[in-house]
């Protein structure tokens, strides 16, 4: 047994050994080992479990994308232009508005405090100095000396006549004489009496002619005296705008084409207004 159990030694050349090339173990291309580096199986495990959630049964499919739901439709575009134009409207009707109060709130108390009433007038006196007719032209000629009579009953109000009035005596479309009212100032509760002088010239036509002395004949000759004046009312120390007053009196006379007495004023019917 001992015999058999011994065991043989072999001479092995070291420095042999030493000189020769050693190959690789595992074929070039493959990977060193079955289970490889460590660290770098670690690496490779992290990043599997980063790209793959951690788990170990291969990639997964990326999650499906939500659609976007669609976008609100813009709204229309709005028109600057013409709510700016509406805009400005509301406004000047509103200023207009409050403008138009005002004016009736003043123009009450200016009643209330001042109650006023309008003059009155008359033509009291029509006396003719010259009225002849060319029976070649039928043009006329005529003066006459006019009597008014102004009236201011307001306890509160004065009247300033201006520079600029114009009378005027008329048969139908015809005016037969023209004048002024001279400039003067009609205190509180105050009546004028004015005399006038008139003169003018204007050619007839021969049916005017005829039937001014049909007229005559019949002792009824209609007139009409006209007076459009620039008169001032000053309300206390106030003195307004100026205005013109329109007067109109139609008048019926018993002749005009005789001078040799005077004239009778048969009937007198005057009204009174403001001129647009």
């Amino acid at each position: 047994m001992a015999d058999h159990q011994r065991m043989r030694i072999h001479p092995v050349d070291l420095e042999a050994g030493r000189n020769r090339p050693s190959a690789p173990l595992v074929p070039s291309g493959s990977f060193q080992s079955d289970k490889g580096d460590p660290a770098q199986r670690a690496n490779s495990q992290q990043h599997q479990q980063r790209g793959h959630g951690g788990y170990g049964h291969g990639p997964l499919p990326p999650p499906p994308r939500r659609a976007a739901p669609p976008a609100p439709p813009l709204p229309p575009p709005k028109r600057r232009g013409r709510g700016c134009c509406c805009r400005v409207l509301c406004c000047v009707a509103a200023t207009a508005a409050v403008l138009t109060v005002l004016a009736a709130a003043a123009g009450a108390a200016l009643y209330l405090v001042f109650r006023p009433q309008a003059p009155r007038y008359s033509v009291d006196r029509l006396a003719v100095s010259v009225f002849q007719v060319d029976p070649s032209t039928l043009t006329a000629r005529a003066a006459f000396d006019v009597t008014v009579t102004a009236a201011n009953p307001n306890a509160r109000i004065g009247i300033h006549y201006g520079r600029g009035s114009s009378l005027s005596v008329w048969y139908g479309p015809y005016p037969l004489a023209r004048g002024a009212l001279p400039a003067f100032y009609q205190g509180r509760r105050n009546t004028t009496v004015l005399a006038v002088a008139m003169a003018g010239e204007v050619q007839l036509a021969s049916a005017a002619v005829s039937g001014m002395r049909d007229a005559q004949r019949d002792g009824a000759v209609p007139l009409v005296f006209r007076a459009d004046v620039p008169v001032r009312v000053q309300l206390g120390g106030l003195r307004l705008w100026r205005v013109t007053a329109r007067v109109r009196c139609d008048l019926v006379v018993d002749r005009i084409m005789d001078v040799s007495s005077p004239i009778k004023i048969k009937a007198s019917k005057c009204k009174f207004g403001f001129k647009l």
